[in-house]
């Protein structure tokens, strides 16, 4: 599905506002966060700018959507997700773009250098070299009896491969295996949990997707089904039933990248503005989703939390 939005300024010189592109895809919530922050830095809707929200979880769908853009000569992209961003990236040379992605900017070929993008790009990262350690470590302090991590992946997002390395080397350290599986529509992912009962993986991570966010409902459903304990990389995983929640606070990061876009429309170069980087990582635990599970979480896991739903 193909979301369109325009801002429409109320009054007739709306044609010669500056127009910012959303390219996005996967939570209404990430661009609420970056038009708060297009508001902080400065610029109201209607009175100094205007928006053009394209959104969509298809994948494929995201060339046409930032050619689009591109046409429409806006003044700036904000490319909310690591696939947007590279879209963006490959749809133009010229037009600034602000990203907020998952991944490392660097790895995965936006930018050369964090401190020193360069180019037409900046943006933020959700990205920490230790994060996905410590979601094992904290996963494996929930069930420390587990010793197969099953690892879920949607096949179509490229960064996938890379996803799965990184659990790997996370899970070396504590002499766990892995088994990975693949989901990239809906259909797949009852089967995608039966694979994992049937190789002994009693604890899960799911990698950062805009797939698996739209999904996260039955996501959730089915590991409290087949009573998997799951470790989610946003909070809004466990707010939809799920157990437990270790990432960064996404809202606030796309906040600041509407900052950023802010900056660059007054007239400051995006590949002068270093890339943003997580300073904080948020703890989240479902009590209920654990008494479910039959799970005794660890008074220390409790006191670390930053939020604990009962």
């Amino acid at each position: 599905m193909v979301w369109l939005q325009y801002g429409r300024p109320p009054y007739a010189q709306q044609s010669s506002l500056p127009v910012i592109g959303i390219l996005n895809d996967s939570s209404s919530d990430w661009v609420g966060a970056f038009r708060l922050g297009l508001k902080e830095g400065g610029l109201i809707e209607g009175r100094d700018v205007t928006t053009d929200l394209r959104s969509t979880e298809q994948y494929p769908e995201l060339r046409p959507l930032a050619d689009q853009l591109v046409q429409r000569r806006v003044a700036l992209i904000a490319a909310l997700g690591g696939v947007p961003a590279k879209v963006a990236k490959a749809a133009t040379a010229t037009i600034p773009i602000v990203f907020a992605i998952g991944g490392d900017p660097v790895e995965v070929g936006l930018v050369p250098n964090l401190n020193h993008p360069g180019g037409n790009i900046t943006g933020a990262t959700f990205f920490a070299a230790q994060l996905l350690q410590k979601q094992v470590d904290l996963l494996h302090d929930l069930v420390p009896k587990a010793t197969t991590i099953g690892v879920l992946v949607n096949p179509n997002n490229p960064r996938y491969q890379s996803d799965v390395r990184d659990v790997q080397a996370a899970t070396r350290t504590l002499g766990l295996d892995i088994r990975v599986a693949k989901a990239g529509k809906e259909s797949d992912l009852d089967a995608a949990f039966v694979d994992f009962i049937e190789h002994n993986a009693r604890t899960l991570l799911i990698a950062g997707d805009a797939f698996f966010f739209v999904e996260r409902k039955k996501i959730a459903v089915l590991a409290a089904g087949h009573e998997i304990p799951m470790m989610y990389n946003v909070r809004d995983f466990v707010l939809a039933g799920g157990l437990v929640s270790y990432g960064p606070n996404v809202p606030n990061v796309c906040r600041q990248v509407g900052i950023y876009a802010a900056r660059i429309v007054k007239g400051e170069k995006a590949g002068e503005l270093p890339v943003m980087q997580p300073t904080k990582f948020e703890l989240i635990i479902n009590m209920k989703a654990a008494k479910a599970l039959g799970l005794d979480v660890p008074l220390y896991l409790q006191q670390l939390a930053d939020e604990v739903i009962e």
